[in-house]
């Protein structure tokens, strides 16, 4: 008898855990507590779904692409609402774990429905693919110009491509088309009809081409920070007008104005001394040995490429930087190589980003263009470096223009842009979406690429959207962060 009580016990308890614990709602899931960086916890489920690593090959191997789902808090939920995160590289899943992110804004939109953190094909959890170290090395001891550092870049490329190819890896399953493919197998994983995508950046990207391989399943597009199929490489001329809208921005405070007066000015300066006379600075190796360094004018635009993405961030360091160079201060240089940002020359490649970005490519109509501009913008060709260098070294990957045309829909659009994003830019973001016929734009004014969490008004402008409702405000102000590095 006491056996039969202890069995009973057993069975209920086990019930009451059961109706606490929600239950796999779909194929290949697993209940879990979601943990975030600064220790917040969800109940959600980890799932995935198998689909072919290359379409169309019909012997291909099979890859998992992983998801944290978040359940709808609605009794009534909408269509399922999948994250895509930037880059391209970027894990859908890191960015809701990450502290102080946008974990709050993927608990906000489950009032509308189930809200998925993809790890698109190549990325977080998704990623079983090797890094490619090359043996090629880009520290010397002489200044480089632009065509030799491309070279050393191309032949890495094509390193790397060998390397993969002898690990049974099929490169060409590494684009975006691929990817938007793998949106509609989730969908019909998922059971729905219709899909709500929320990206960001390269997101965004892959967004749009989602607009193409599933125009009927798509209820609507939440898009921040717009990154065309035509845009995988940016006009270096609008770098230049958005360096002119930062110097507007800080003749706004008088500080700033006074070590700033003219920062395009600064610029060029500071880029032809380094074309001049490059700079030697210490960098230690993976040993901890310490080796001379030359820094050339090529680095300097990377790192400023690098940096620019968003005025409350890095661009107020950058500034310093660049006057520091200025006047002839080496310290702050200094400073970035003491944290290894110099280090490891030897160029290495994880293949999703690389594979994603040769295969949307450019076109030869704007890498004219882009050529043309690049000889005299402040960051020559450095913003998406190492495209467009990289442009038909691997002309097996390029999708091609008709996967760059500007897709036609109907579907309903949010497009937040930031007036003060150093990556894409509101009057590109504009361009990407042409052909839509239903689009609201927000401007979040003073914002830069990553602008989700700079303002409550952001989130309650995205909810507006997605409750079918008209978004009420077209500009959100944030506060302007103070454009002068204070020591």
């Amino acid at each position: 008898m006491p056996s039969l009580i202890l069995l009973l016990c057993s069975i209920l308890a086990f019930s009451a855990i059961g109706q606490n614990q929600p239950q796999p709602g779909y194929d290949n899931e697993t209940a879990i507590t979601f943990k975030t960086q600064d220790d917040q916890q969800v109940a959600a489920f980890a799932g995935f779904i198998t689909v072919p690593e290359n379409r169309t090959q019909a012997n291909s191997r099979t890859i998992r692409v992983h998801y944290v789902r978040f359940p709808a808090t609605t009794e009534r939920p909408g269509s399922p609402i999948i994250y895509l995160a930037g880059g391209p590289g970027g894990s859908g899943i890191k960015t809701a774990e990450y502290a102080n992110f946008r974990f709050p804004l993927f608990m906000a939109l489950r009032e509308f429905g189930d809200v998925i953190a993809l790890d698109q094909r190549g990325t977080g959890k998704s990623d079983d693919l090797p890094v490619c170290h090359s043996d090629i090395d880009t520290r010397t001891n002489k200044p480089q110009t632009d065509l030799q550092v491309s070279r050393l870049y191309q032949r890495a490329a094509v390193q790397c491509v060998k390397f993969w190819h002898a690990q049974n890896i099929d490169i060409k399953g590494y684009t975006t088309e691929q990817s938007a493919e793998d949106l509609d197998d989730l969908r019909r994983h998922l059971k729905a009809n219709k899909l709500t995508l929320w990206g960001i950046s390269y997101g965004t990207h892959l967004a749009l081409a989602a607009t193409k391989v599933m125009p009927d399943n798509l209820d609507r597009l939440v898009l921040a920070s717009v990154e065309g199929l035509e845009q995988t490489v940016k006009l270096p001329a609008q770098a230049n007008a958005y360096f002119a809208r930062i110097q507007q921005a800080i003749n706004t405070q008088p500080e700033a104005k006074a070590h700033y007066p003219d920062i395009i000015g600064l610029i060029r300066r500071v880029h032809k001394r380094l074309e001049i006379s490059p700079i030697t600075i210490q960098i230690s190796d993976k040993a901890g040995q310490k080796t001379d360094f030359l820094f050339q004018r090529w680095h300097m635009q990377r790192l400023a490429s690098g940096m620019i993405a968003d005025p409350h961030r890095g661009l107020k360091r950058l500034l310093a930087l660049y006057r520091a160079l200025d006047t002839g201060i080496i310290e702050p240089l200094q400073q970035v190589a003491n944290t290894g940002y110099f280090s490891d020359n030897q160029i290495s490649f994880r293949l999703m980003p690389l594979a994603m970005d040769i295969a949307s490519g450019i076109s030869q109509q704007r890498l004219a263009q882009v050529n043309q501009q690049s000889r005299t913008a402040l960051l020559g060709n450095y913003l998406n470096f190492p495209m467009p260098h990289l442009q038909g070294v691997i002309s097996e990957l390029d999708l091609g223009d008709t996967f760059r045309q500007a897709p036609v829909s109907k579907v309903p659009t949010l497009v937040l842009s930031g007036s003060l994003d150093g990556r894409t830019y509101p009057q590109s973001q504009r361009e990407a979406v042409k052909s839509f016929s239903n689009v609201t734009q927000v401007i979040v004014k003073n914002a830069g690429h990553n602008l989700f969490m700079r303002s409550p008004e952001v989130t309650q402008a995205i909810k507006q959207f997605l409750a079918g409702e008209p978004v009420v405000k077209h500009e959100i102000i944030v506060p302007l962060p103070d454009l002068l590095l204070k020591k």
